[in-house]
């Protein structure tokens, strides 16, 4: 039988080192647009992709299953917006198809590791 390894920090979470690898896809992808977007879109969807990461962190530093799914569910607004932003870039032909294929595929992906977990914790009190 193989030993799961104990999670002592957020660090050790998959969901959290795949939400820190999404921010450096997204930060590479937004250096394609355009300096007029430097303060609009470019700075929306980085923060869009940083507050994925943070939000795992900040929720599994919580005490409580119920405060860790809450900012869990923020991290997956988060996705959301992100993946908005995103196609609002590709309409605007500010990127293509093509650049947005990792980021894409890590979007997809964290949704469904992080949903699951959602349904893994313990039901509230």
């Amino acid at each position: 039988m193989k030993d799961k390894k104990t999670v002592q920090s957020y660090r050790d979470l998959l969901i959290w080192q795949k939400g820190i690898e999404l921010v450096t896809h997204v930060y590479r992808v937004t250096e394609k647009l355009p300096r007029s977007e430097t303060f609009a879109l470019t700075s929306q969807v980085r923060k869009a992709a940083i507050s994925v990461p943070s939000n795992i962190a900040e929720g599994h530093a919580r005490q409580h299953s119920r405060e860790f799914r809450q900012f869990l569910y923020i991290a997956l607004g988060s996705l959301a917006e992100l993946d908005t932003q995103l196609t609002i870039a590709l309409k605007l032909a500010y990127v293509s198809e093509s650049d947005l294929d990792s980021v894409h595929a890590n979007i997809v992906e964290l949704r469904r590791m992080i949903s699951g977990l959602v349904s893994k914790l313990p039901p509230d009190p």
